[in-house]
């Protein structure tokens, strides 16, 4: 079985399709192997949108638990965190040799925030398809 990470959560919204869900950050994300790389042991409270399975009732207020694999969060991990920075990095060392370094690191915050726009405009139904969570 793969392994999975877990957060408990409250329903604070219902759609037709989806399940607005607050996550609470617990203390037992200070002992997760990916916390580093989830982000959730440093917030207080996040909010997911999860698609609503059909076979289940939900109502605001109802306790539930987010599951996601490993696998994919360390997936999240390196699409959101890994491949901006190496971004930055590469593109300031190479145009550094050309550029004034100011010029160069400037130029690789401005590819890092195209790529988050082209992610967010382009891929965020393919991402949303991709990286799914399991409620309990």
């Amino acid at each position: 079985m793969e392994e999975q990470v877990s957060h408990p959560g409250v329903v604070v919204g219902i759609g037709e399709q989806d399940l607005e869900i607050e996550i609470l950050s617990a203390s037992s994300c200070g002992a997760c192997n990916i916390k580093s790389a989830c982000g959730m042991s440093e917030m207080k409270e996040k909010r997911l949108t999860v698609p609503k399975p059909a076979d289940r009732e939900f109502i605001v207020g109802q306790p539930v638990s987010i599951i996601m694999s490993t696998r994919q969060g360390n997936k999240a991990a390196l699409i959101a965190y890994f491949i901006p920075t190496l971004i930055i990095i590469s593109l300031t060392v190479v145009l550094s040799s050309f550029i004034k370094e100011w010029l160069a690191a400037l130029a690789g915050i401005g590819a890092m925030a195209v790529y988050y726009f082209v992610l967010y405009y382009f891929f965020r139904d393919k991402l949303r398809n991709e990286f799914t969570y399991e409620i309990r």
